[in-house]
């Protein structure tokens, strides 16, 4: 690649197609770029499945009577409804490889990118959460309790920077997807930032960080955002991949999220 090209590349301004996961010929990258967008558009089941299944849990009995305000959302987890809890995690965090793995095909992030592998560490973290469920702490400490709780951590903080990595140079340029996503996550980062707050300031006030807070109400606020963010990356892989494949004379292609 020359100067000006790897120039306006490190810009993520629109540069000739070059070896990439979408290079070759047209009809190859239309093909990949195809493939791309349904894979993205299939991984955008995972967070609604997920979103409809916490919903549920919400207002449906018996869970309807767990406290949105002071209980996480990972008390479902303790009740007769654990598989719909389960079911919603795993589709969240099959959704979002998906969407990652679609993002990469279509030459919009390289999977050895910062933001890529935050959300491979996101996906893995799901998981990880449904493995080793939430534990009642009333009834003493538990090393699967505190496995869920580093989980649940990490999932909480990789998700809003994968975003913010991966959406960074496009949130001001056209289309509202890649804003969406943007500013999502970091409304996600936000409501994070406030968990990490309550714990710094535990030693000094002496209230336990879970209880200086609503933290099933800031947990909510953030997984909300953060689930909104993975939507809003997905319509933004779909709609990149759509336009790719409109016919122009003189095609184009936006450098990929390093």
């Amino acid at each position: 690649m020359s100067d000006a090209a790897a120039t306006t590349a490190r810009s993520g301004e629109p540069v000739a197609p070059s070896s990439s996961p979408a290079s070759g010929s047209p009809a190859a990258r239309g093909t990949a770029r195809a493939s791309a967008g349904r894979l993205a558009a299939t991984g955008l089941l995972g967070p609604l499945t997920a979103a409809l299944l916490v919903g549920a849990l919400h207002v449906a009995p018996p869970t309807a009577a767990i406290s949105p305000v002071r209980r996480t959302i990972s008390e479902y987890a303790l009740t007769g409804s654990a598989w719909a809890f389960n079911v919603a995690v795993v589709a969240l965090a099959l959704g979002s490889l998906a969407i990652l793995v679609a993002a990469a095909r279509a030459g919009l992030a390289r999977s050895s990118s910062a933001g890529f592998l935050l959300g491979l560490a996101w996906v893995g973290a799901l998981l990880v959460v449904v493995v080793f469920p939430k534990h009642d702490w009333a009834v003493g400490p538990s090393t699967n309790g505190q496995i869920h709780r580093v989980a649940s951590l990490v999932a909480f903080a990789c998700l809003p920077a994968a975003v913010m990595l991966l959406t960074r140079r496009r949130q001001a340029g056209p289309g509202v997807a890649p804003r969406w996503a943007f500013w999502l996550a970091a409304a996600g980062l936000a409501w994070f930032g406030t968990l990490i707050g309550a714990w710094l300031l535990s030693p000094v006030t002496g209230v336990p960080w879970y209880r200086a807070l609503p933290i099933g109400l800031v947990e909510r606020g953030l997984v909300l955002c953060e689930v909104g963010a993975v939507v809003a990356l997905g319509v933004w892989v779909v709609s990149a991949t759509r336009r790719s494949r409109v016919p122009s004379a003189s095609p184009v292609r936006t450098a990929p999220a390093r």
